[in-house]
Order: structure tokens, then C-alpha cells, then sequence
């Protein structure tokens, strides 16, 4: 196979991780309820971890100018509080319509829909550098998609998503990656113009759904073990999401 068979079988399998949502509907309705707290202590932990250890670093490393890399970040945070209070008034102007959606689930699903893009341009560029290091890099991309697609399904449940709906709405984000590396392939070198903008702005992202939206719901748990069992599961969140660094 050539760079674009092996970029497109490794986009399908990564977009596949999001329906690991499956192992939820197997527990039922009433035990999904029960883990959704931890779940979303799960979505904390990987994204954090996502924007501190993966794209953070991504992004300074490759930038030419380190102040303009930290405004992208900033204008990421402003993106999705922007996007979220948009969405929040349309929420409160719609509220006679039948199971509304809390404005999380669609904001969590744009940023892990533009992360998906940027998984596949990442995936298609490292094919065109050589094989070898295209497996490498979709294996670190499938192991830090793991928990961070799990974590994302307890959090549209939570925000009125039905899980099979969920399920879905999930899947078709991930066929972003798939998207990101036929883009990758066809701009060939020039694709790290855009990473180099997208990359911080997709931090910015992450850092305020897991701050904004996210830690607050944590705080609504009053009883210390239960408390420390979330806190436990962001940090086995974080700890999930720094596996890829000792592949790579």
C-alpha cells in the first residue's frame, strides 16, 4: 500500500475508538447514570491532559513566534466561550422543544470534531515522512483517543443525549480524522501552516470545556469518596493521555 492507503486504514481505525461507547450500553440505563460522574472525570483528565502534554508542546515547539502561539491559545478560550454563550441563549430561547440538548454536548462535540481533524492532517503527514513512523504516530493518536472518547460519551449523555444517539453523533466527529488526512495528503508539506494555527487554538479549546464546563460538575458531588473517587479518575485521565509519550 502507498501513503494513502496506509493514512486512510489508520484514520478508519482511530474514528472506530469512538464507539467504544458500546461497552457503556451494554451496563444499561440505570449503572450509565452511576458512572456518568466518573466519566466526566475521565473527559477532565484527558483533556487536560490532551492540551498540556500533547498539544502545548506541539504547538510551541514547531512555532516561529511563541507569543503569537500563546495568542491562538487565548483566542481559543474566547472561540468556545463565544460559541458556548451563543449557544446558551439560543438553549434559553428554545427551551419548549422536546429533550433539549445542553449547549456542553454540542460545544464538546465541535472541539473533539476539530482534534479528529487535526489527529487525521497529523496521521497523513507522518505517512508521507515514511511508514515506520505513521504507525507510531497512529498508535500514540489510538492510545490517547481511548479514554478521551469515553470520557466525551459520558459527557453528552450527561448533556441529554440518548447514548445511542450519542454513539453516533461521537462517531461521525471521529470521521474528521479521516477528512484531516486526505487534506494532509493532498497539501502535502504545506499542511503544517494550518496545525501551527489550529494546534493552540484546539488547547485553547479543551482547557476551557474541562475548566468551564466540566470541573464544575465535579463540584456538585458533596460526599468526600465520592470525591476522591473523581479526582482519582482525572488523574488515571491524565495518566492515559501521557501513555503515547513512551511510544513516541
Amino acid at each position: 500500500m502507498n501513503e494513502w492507503g496506509y493514512s486512510l486504514l489508520s484514520a478508519s481505525v482511530v474514528s472506530l475508538v469512538s464507539l467504544i461507547g458500546i461497552m457503556s450500553l451494554m451496563l444499561g440505563v440505570r449503572r450509565i447514570d452511576r458512572v456518568i460522574p466518573l466519566l466526566i472525570s475521565l473527559a477532565v483528565g484527558s483533556l487536560f491532559g490532551d492540551a498540556f502534554i500533547h498539544l502545548l508542546p506541539e504547538a510551541f515547539s514547531e512555532s516561529t513566534n511563541q507569543v503569537l502561539t500563546s495568542l491562538y491559545i487565548i483566542v481559543g478560550i474566547l472561540l468556545f466561550l463565544v460559541m458556548e454563550s451563543l449557544l446558551h441563549w439560543h438553549h434559553e430561547h428554545h427551551t419548549q422543544t422536546l429533550n433539549p440538548i445542553h449547549p456542553l454536548g454540542q460545544v464538546i462535540l465541535v472541539a473533539d470534531g476539530v482534534h479528529n481533524l487535526l489527529d487525521g492532517l497529523i496521521i497523513g503527514a507522518s505517512y508521507l515522512v515514511s511508514v515506520p513512523v505513521g504507525l507510531a504516530t497512529t498508535l500514540a493518536v489510538l492510545l490517547h483517543e481511548v479514554p478521551q472518547e469515553l470520557g466525551d460519551f459520558g459527557v453528552l449523555i450527561h448533556a441529554g443525549f440518548t447514548p445511542r444517539r450519542a454513539l453516533i453523533v461521537n462517531f461521525l466527529s471521529a470521521i474528521l480524522a479521516v477528512v484531516g488526512v486526505v487534506i494532509s495528503l493532498l497539501l502535502g508539506g504545506d499542511g503544517g501552516r494550518y496545525t501551527a494555527v489550529m494546534v493552540p487554538i484546539t488547547a485553547g479549546g479543551f482547557i476551557y470545556i474541562a475548566g468551564a464546563d466540566l470541573i464544575p460538575e465535579l463540584h456538585k458531588e458533596h460526599e468526600l469518596r465520592a470525591s476522591l473517587a473523581q479526582i482519582a479518575v482525572v488523574m488515571i485521565g491524565i495518566g492515559l493521555v501521557f501513555l503515547p509519550l513512551l511510544v513516541e
